[in-house]
């Protein structure tokens, strides 16, 4: 991989609501013409798909479904507790 890799961030990246929480649904291209998927919660753990798309439109659909179907708390982290 060329280690001056620009990342190819999605324009349907978005924010999804569920129950009063919300999740980042982050999509980028792999330079290779696939789609990554990656849910990021309000604490910055974050939960990557193991699979590549082959559109942006089929990453958002199973971002959106993933939510939908397994419930947004399935992708929300514990929050760091840091010392003050």
């Amino acid at each position: 991989m060329d280690s001056e890799f620009e990342l190819n961030v999605s324009a349907l990246s978005k924010s999804i609501v569920k129950d009063g929480k919300t999740v980042k649904a982050e999509i980028y291209g792999d330079g290779e013409g696939q789609w990554i998927l990656e849910l990021v919660d309000e604490q910055g753990n974050s939960t990557v798909w193991d699979e590549q798309f082959l559109t942006e439109q089929d990453a958002l659909n199973e971002a959106l479904d993933a939510v939908e179907q397994e419930g947004i708390d399935c992708f929300i982290g514990p929050v760091s507790v840091s010392s003050v």
